[in-house]
């Protein structure tokens, strides 16, 4: 029973940092104002995490296990058929991109506000790039490309392009942007 309130309470903890750091920034907000969000304490949350960094490193592996479901279903859904696959996959950054309050990739966010490559918060970025990077080349081997890593990279480079564009431009354009110049990249 208390490992199960224990859990609870760093779930509370990480969703109000979820809500929180996507709305207002990783430094504008304090550990006091995810504290209060959660409904809980000082000495719980130290309890759960050592320091702020370490909520924010849970915070991104929480968003990466959400994109990661997506992108394995989408992966699933297509069949093998990269055309249809890379349709669910603008189809679905498209709808993210033009969801109300969204505030760009929180990972291009977090890089953004941490800045040393060496520190916690990057490397748990770097590692989600590096599983966006490894789904591209899954997605794309049944076509077999003379260098597949090249083209995850390009993959990659689209995908980080549509999440600035869908904050700073017309978010209801970019799934078929997305979805052309993916298709531009697949092509033999």
């Amino acid at each position: 029973m208390i490992a199960t309130v224990q859990g609870s309470v760093r779930e509370r903890l990480v969703e109000a940092a979820n809500e929180l750091f996507y709305a207002h920034g990783l430094r504008a907000v304090s550990v006091d104002k995810v504290i209060d969000r959660a409904g809980t304490t000082k000495v719980t949350f130290y309890r759960h995490f050592k320091s702020k960094d370490d909520l924010v490193v849970a915070y991104l592996e929480h968003r990466a296990a959400l994109e990661r479901e997506g992108v394995d279903a989408a992966i699933e859904q297509g069949r093998g058929d990269v055309d249809a696959t890379l349709r669910l996959l603008a189809d679905g950054t498209g709808a993210v991109a033009c969801s109300p309050g969204f505030r760009g990739c929180p990972f291009i966010n977090a890089a953004a506000e941490y800045p040393d490559a060496a520190s916690p918060v990057r490397r748990a970025v770097d590692t989600h790039r590096r599983w966006w990077e490894d789904a591209f080349a899954r997605l794309v081997a049944p076509l077999a490309p003379a260098d597949p890593a090249a083209v995850a990279e390009d993959l990659m480079l689209l995908r980080d392009g549509v999440m600035v564009a869908g904050y700073l431009g017309d978010p209801a354009r970019v799934a078929d942007s997305f979805l052309r110049g993916c298709r531009a990249v697949v092509r033999p």
